[in-house]
């Protein structure tokens, strides 16, 4: 099986990876930090908005689904057209994006975000950009929602649901 990897930022990290841990296909998730100005920042940097950082979520999958599938499911889970903000999270670090390592994974990304964006009127706020640099975020913040049920979470429980069975 070939192993890939994409990196999403979805809003707060513990939703987004909860989400996408639901989906078949997907070996691997770790919340943290990317396409930031300084190096290996703390939640507590990271959350002032003066580093840069995105809270993103990196995920690998095999070759089970297609990259297709998972920019979709992605769509599913945030509103594209809100800036610096998702649910009541906002902040540049509640910034959406997609960054991906493989230029060759861009023209699937783009069919998606393109085919996303003929929905709207007004221009998407998901930046699509390589992956500058990504730092794992500290071990609480890792399988969060896993680990505390009752967590907060912007996204809508269901939502998981969906992903289970999509």
């Amino acid at each position: 099986m070939i192993k890939k990897e994409i990196y999403f930022a979805g809003g707060c990290f513990w939703g987004t990876e909860h989400f996408f841990k639901q989906i078949r296909g997907v070996t691997f998730t770790e919340t943290g930090y990317a396409n930031g100005n300084t190096p290996d920042p703390t939640y507590k940097e990271v959350y002032t908005d003066r580093t840069g950082y995105a809270e993103t979520v990196h995920v690998e999958y095999d070759d089970s689904i297609s990259l297709t599938f998972l920019v979709r499911m992605f769509f599913k889970a945030i509103d594209p057209v809100s800036l610096n903000r998702q649910g009541e999270d906002a902040g540049t670090r509640y910034r959406t994006g997609i960054y991906y390592t493989d230029p060759e994974d861009l023209p699937a990304i783009k069919a998606v975000y393109d085919e996303v964006a003929r929905e709207y009127d007004v221009p998407l706020a998901v930046e699509l950009q390589p992956l500058r640099n990504f730092y794992p975020a500290e071990d609480y913040h890792q399988d969060y929602l896993e680990n505390n049920p009752d967590g907060y979470c912007h996204l809508p429980f269901e939502l998981f649901e969906f992903a289970r069975k999509a």
